[in-house]
């Protein structure tokens, strides 16, 4: 039988009964927790894509970045275009533990570029045919368990065509959806798209110490000067801005043994254990109901702290600044292999950053007290480092 692509046939395929459809714009008669998917009428073979509002996104959000270029309209429209599916007509899955009418008007609200109120999806607004769309909805409490299920099941309706067209034939999700619930992310070449959240410092409070029985009003007398109203009883506060500038991210410093591994961790997990959890998450969702399905919950942990691990080595493997080794006998540095003894031992570390530390191994990192203490040094110096737990004296036998 032929896999029904439809809003109502992913909701049907999950086991949820499909409601609606509400036609975009209109007011989602559904106040409780669930999941909601935004369908066009019938396939469009190419993304409908406004230009000028691509336009305007670029100069709302000045730090948007393509490939880590400032994009052209053309350049960012194109990237987004590619990403379409023509023979689909889900563009969203969505889903929210309160309102689901409350979450569709938030995310139609949204202007694009902003955060808030809710900014999943925001990509639907490039499209120039959103007054065509629908919503069509199902009430569950497990959102995040039927929202992958829905995801996975439209992922199993795209054809091969489709999936060989797309930049990332691996994270393969409706136009408007760029992460799974566990953390998988589309590969998109974009960055920087919303706008950032605006920080607000708390008002700094002077708390004014006084005696047992000696604060304003304690004695059951009127606050001076004003009223005696409960209103009036709150505390007084002396607001003091204070604005601290963003920390910019040190980079990520790595031997090229230690990229060698990250790049060996990275295949292992994209390769291997990736299809690996994706097959037992597909197995179990045949088992039955999401909701009480152990194997599924169990897989899906792994599957988040899986995709957390590959995003974590990607961002470190993007930072990278690779240390090129000091030559032998040469003053220690990041990447140097360093023979020291003291008066009860001779011990050999390798110094790296932080990212690859592994101190029961002799990698130690160069911002550790050993490593900050030994860095400058050569053959024959002596070196005092200061730990938490005294100072020892080390004397540096060589530097390879």
């Amino acid at each position: 039988m032929a896999h029904d692509r439809s809003a109502p046939g992913l909701l049907r395929a999950v086991g949820l009964l499909p409601d609606g459809p509400v036609p975009w714009g209109r007011r989602v008669p559904a106040a409780g927790p669930g999941v909601f998917l935004v369908e066009l009428p019938a396939p469009i073979p190419a993304a409908p894509i406004e230009l000028t509002r691509v336009g305007k996104w670029i100069e709302r959000v000045e730090p948007m970045r393509l490939d880590d270029a400032r994009p052209t309209s053309r350049q960012l429209a194109s990237r987004l275009a590619a990403f379409w599916l023509p023979g689909q007509v889900v563009l969203y899955i969505g889903a929210t533990p309160a309102s689901i009418g409350g979450r569709v008007k938030a995310l139609r609200e949204t202007i694009l570029g902003d955060r808030r109120p809710h900014s999943g999806g925001h990509w639907l607004h490039v499209l120039g045919r959103l007054e065509t769309t629908r919503i069509w909805w199902a009430s569950t409490d497990a959102v995040e368990e039927y929202e992958d299920a829905l995801l996975g099941a439209f992922g199993e309706g795209v054809t091969e065509a489709e999936r060989s067209a797309l930049p990332d034939a691996e994270v393969v999700l409706p136009f408007a959806n760029l992460r799974t619930p566990t953390g998988a992310r589309k590969r998109t070449g974009l960055r920087g798209a919303l706008l950032a959240e605006p920080v607000t410092v708390a008002p700094a409070t002077r708390v004014v110490k006084l005696p047992d029985g000696d604060a304003e009003g304690a004695r059951g007398e009127p606050p001076v000067g004003r009223p005696a109203t409960a209103a009036h009883s709150r505390a007084r506060v002396s607001p003091k801005a204070e604005t601290r500038p963003g920390r910019s991210a040190e980079p990520v410093h790595l031997t090229p043994e230690g990229a060698v591994r990250l790049r060996d961790e990275l295949r292992s997990l994209t390769e291997e254990r990736r299809p690996e959890v994706v097959g037992r998450i597909r197995a179990a969702k045949e088992l039955g109901d999401l909701k009480e399905n152990a194997d599924y919950t169990a897989a899906r942990e792994e599957q988040s702290f899986l995709e957390g691990r590959i995003q974590a080595i990607e961002a470190q493997l993007r930072g990278a600044v690779i240390i090129e080794t000091p030559a032998a006998g040469s003053r220690i540095g990041m990447g140097s292999t360093v023979t020291v003894e003291s008066a009860l031992e001779e011990v050999t570390y390798v110094l790296v950053g932080s990212a690859e530390a592994d101190p029961a191994n002799g990698r130690i990192s160069a911002a550790s007290p050993v490593g900050r203490a030994l860095l400058g040094h050569g053959p024959g110096d002596d070196v005092l480092v200061r730990t938490p737990r005294g100072e020892v004296r080390y004397r540096v036998v060589s530097v390879g």
